[in-house]
């Protein structure tokens, strides 16, 4: 690991923010980009990760939980609704309001790879959305095929498992956070 890596802030920013209990998101790709970012803990900085094609974009800022690790290695994986995209780096206080549950096949090899759907605490237009049952069904079903579609273009498969409730994210997110604690 790098000098710079190890000074980063995002390394030592905790999944919750204790003065509020909001969960922290640090995004790294703001919706209607067709950039997608990733940060590189080595490196400590947002680097490229993929470009998508044209006409495709992300339909949310995307993000993760600082100070979590998920089955697959990385931290938790989260689509922010928010009222206006915001800029790679920044971090976003945000309330869960559900997981998109689903499973990713890389050649031979499948895993789990869930994305906790998750409110911007300032956010306007979304603050009424409390679970998934708030979450319009065509929209819904839009951020399915946008995660489908992503992986088809990666060469990895995303089956959607179904949508589940905030309280199984918040239990995602505890155990995430006991899995960066060991890993540590």
């Amino acid at each position: 690991m790098s000098k710079a890596a190890k000074r980063s802030p995002y390394r030592s920013l905790k999944a919750v923010d204790e003065s509020s209990d909001a969960l922290h998101v640090v995004i790294e790709t703001p919706r209607g980009c067709r950039n997608k970012f990733k940060f590189d803990e080595k490196l400590g900085v947002f680097r490229l990760n993929a470009i998508l094609p044209a006409g495709s974009v992300f339909p949310f800022d995307f993000g993760y939980v600082p100070g979590t690790r998920a089955g697959d290695g990385d931290p938790l994986d989260v689509l922010l609704l928010l009222d206006e995209p915001v800029f790679t780096g920044c971090v976003v206080r945000a309330r869960l309001i559900g997981v998109l549950e689903g499973e990713q096949r890389d050649g031979g090899r499948t895993a789990r790879n869930d994305r906790l759907i998750g409110v911007a605490c300032d956010s306007h237009d979304h603050k009424n959305l409390t679970g998934m049952k708030d979450v319009d069904k065509h929209l819904r079903k839009e951020i399915e095929h946008f995660f489908v579609s992503y992986h088809e273009l990666t060469n990895t498969r995303f089956k959607v498992l179904g949508y589940r409730g905030k309280k199984v994210a918040q239990r995602l997110v505890v155990r995430a956070q006991r899995q960066a604690e060991k890993g540590a």
